[in-house]
């Protein structure tokens, strides 16, 4: 009896241990397939979220491209179609977390491509900004002629001796005042042939972000909008020295004046932005208008001529700066962009005298599709000016070379031709032309802004960083005044600024 129960209760306890032996296996192999399954999800939703993020990131690569498209030829008012773009962009943006500010600097980078030139972010509030850069350009070099600002380098940011020269460093600050407008000022120093350090505000304006109908407004000290050139800084062009028809019709310094401008983005199927500026027309950044000159014998004269102080007596007496431009994107891979300027008023040699000067500019672009960092690319930029001067007879108390200049109008002419190639990443070619001449006639001969004159430079340009250069270039000149002269120059640039990472 007992041999039985203690066979029993074995048995029982045997086959209680299957059992629980046999749930603990099944109980696993639940386990398993129940996180099998999770992570058959888990992997199901990544890839979800990685098809989503990846056709948001072609939709916003898509709308970039159209957003570079529109804003590939230089700043204008935006189109509708520029707002619809950036809306959508935004929306794209939002989608993936992103915050306000971002939105809003993703749109600025879009609508501002970088450029060895642009000036850096170190502020930001809301929808307020500034931006600002420090920027140097320090030249080195010599001449065959011993004075090269004398007759060679007339511009006033041109190398000004042998040796040394240090004649742009510039303090640059732009930002958005409100949803209305935006401020930019430019604050150059300059230091002369004896060292002396020369102070001038170059720039100081407001500009309109909100009008209707394609329409914006500028008003202060600016640049005209007058052919390509000069409504660039020096660290923005393409060699170390201004071209000779630009010193000849719209002096050293650029024509540059306090006015308004406004501008007006023209519905066609291509980019067209149509420009009228209004200036005072007055001093020596408005050299061909109501400027008195420079002394001689300590009397101020202007093409010989001894100078009035013409006073602003109504608005005939100002200076009206017409410009239309238009972009064509000749092929995925050509832009051209054509030009027509115009400047009118009055100068100081009489009462009654009135200048004229007609510009022609254009630019051709060649970039490929697939290119790196900008590179390579091909361009060709040449702008071409003549010059009505009307110059009354010469006035008493003249020394002996200008007591028989008469009444007569002087015409000016020339152009200038230049190709960059970027054949390598961060490498520039360049080649320049220029020609310039004017009409006979009674004008003092000595006159340095007349005469026949020819340029050929060579240049080749480093982009160290996007935040420094060295460029050499050397100038063949020939002129009626000097002979042949040959000069060779070294330019350094190296710009300052508090900022974030940005492209290069």
């Amino acid at each position: 009896m007992k041999l039985k129960f203690i066979i029993g209760l074995s048995s029982a306890l045997c086959l209680s241990a299957m059992t629980v032996q046999a749930q603990k296996t099944n109980d696993v192999e639940q386990l398993r397939r129940q996180f099998q399954q999770l992570q058959e999800s888990f992997e199901k939703t990544v890839k979800q979220q990685q098809q989503q993020i990846e056709t948001q990131q072609q939709q916003i690569s898509a709308l970039t491209e159209k957003l570079d498209a529109l804003t590939k030829s230089q700043p204008a008012p935006k189109t509708d179609d520029q707002k619809k773009l950036e809306a959508q962009l935004a929306a794209e943006l939002g989608q993936k977390g992103a915050t306000n500010s971002e939105m809003a600097a993703s749109a600025a980078a879009l609508q501002q491509p970088w450029s060895p030139a642009q000036p850096l972010t170190i502020a930001r509030a809301g929808s307020s900004y500034m931006n600002i850069s420090f920027d140097v350009l320090m030249d080195v070099g010599g001449s065959t002629e011993a004075d090269p600002s004398k007759q060679l380098e007339l511009g006033d940011h041109d190398p000004s001796n042998n040796g040394f020269s240090l004649r742009n460093a510039e303090i640059a600050v732009d930002g958005a005042v409100d949803p209305y407008f935006k401020g930019y000022g430019n604050i150059v120093y300059k230091l002369d042939q004896n060292n002396e350090t020369g102070v001038e505000l170059e720039e100081a304006y407001l500009m309109t972000t909100s009008l209707p109908d394609n329409l914006q407004v500028k008003a202060g000290q600016f640049f005209a909008a007058f052919g390509r050139q000069n409504a660039q800084h020096p660290h923005q062009w393409a060699f170390v020295d201004q071209p000779i028809i630009l010193n000849r019709t719209l002096g050293p310094d650029g024509l540059r004046n306090v006015g308004a401008q406004l501008s007006w983005l023209v519905p066609t199927p291509f980019y067209t932005e149509a420009l009228l500026g209004v200036f005072n027309g007055q001093g020596g950044t408005a050299f061909s208008f109501r400027n008195e000159g420079e002394p001689v014998d300590g009397i101020p004269r202007v093409h010989g001529r001894e100078t009035i102080d013409r006073t602003l007596r109504g608005p005939g007496d100002m200076l009206f700066v017409p410009r239309i431009t238009s972009s064509f994107e000749l092929t995925d891979e050509q832009t051209l962009v054509v030009g027509a300027s115009a400047a009118f008023g009055p100068n100081d040699t009489g009462s009654d005298k009135r200048t004229e000067i007609y510009g022609l500019d254009l630019y051709w672009k060649w970039k490929p599709a697939k290119a790196n960092a900008g590179f390579p690319f091909v361009s060709w930029q040449t702008e071409a000016n003549y010059q009505n001067f009307q110059a009354a007879a010469n006035l008493t108390n003249a020394p002996a070379s200008f007591t028989s200049l008469p009444a007569e109008t002087l015409d000016d002419w020339g152009f200038y031709s230049q190709v960059l190639w970027g054949f390598k990443e961060r490498w520039v070619a360049g080649l320049r032309g220029e020609y310039a001449n004017g009409n006979a006639g009674a004008y003092n001969p000595d006159d340095i802004y007349r005469n026949e004159r020819t340029r050929i430079s060579p240049a080749l340009t480093f982009f160290t960083s996007e935040f420094s250069k060295i460029r050499l270039q050397g100038n063949y000149d020939h002129g009626k005044l000097f002979g042949d002269q040959y000069s060779i120059w070294l330019q350094v640039e190296f710009m300052l600024g508090a900022h974030g990472a940005h492209k290069f």
